[in-house]
């Protein structure tokens, strides 16, 4: 959950008020499909609350949970998504529609900026997650299985201020 809040630590106070504002709440049940693997998305998610599984055919290989971003693969390069995203219970997302947001980036240089900066830190992140899980990483990566996933010291205020601007957007949209 800390990679995602990267991306609210980066975003300025009004761009999760403009985040809040043109996005629209949609709410999950248990097993409804949020993105089938292969078909276009038209949105951006972010988990509100509950729990998501991130299916690839019928292997579960990931769980998501409130902060997380959904999509945001399918929205950088523009192709279907590699996996399903399912409701695990009940959950909740803000769905920010790709025109609106492609929009946004086009006016915006900073908001852009900021906003491609951090899907670009925690996609490679998860990269190297991945990587060092596949067994291509340094044996000293492999001697710190805990650490693997965490972000660096010079992340972690970002994250901080992030999680305090996650919250601020779950009250704004009526989560809390």
């Amino acid at each position: 959950m800390r990679k995602a809040m990267y991306l609210m630590g980066a975003l300025d106070d009004s761009d999760i008020e403009w985040l809040a504002t043109n996005g629209a709440r949609q709410r999950l049940l248990p097993n409804q499909v949020l993105v089938r693997e292969g078909q276009p998305i038209d949105s951006l998610f972010v988990v509100l609350d509950g729990q998501l599984a991130v299916k690839a055919g019928s292997a579960h290989v990931a769980t998501l949970l409130a902060g997380e971003v959904v999509g945001e693969i399918s929205f950088v390069d523009a192709r279907p998504p590699l996996a399903t995203v399912l409701a695990l219970d009940a959950a909740s997302v803000l769905a920010v529609r790709r025109d609106v947001l492609q929009a946004k980036l086009g006016t915006d240089a900073k908001f852009a900026a900021n906003f491609y900066r951090a899907l670009a830190i925690f996609l490679a992140d998860r990269l190297r997650a991945t990587t060092t899980r596949l067994g291509y990483g340094r044996p000293e990566q492999d001697a710190a299985p805990d650490t693997a996933d965490e972000l660096g010291d010079d992340l972690m205020e970002t994250v901080s201020l992030g999680t305090r601007r996650f919250d601020h957007l779950l009250r704004r949209v009526g989560n809390r």
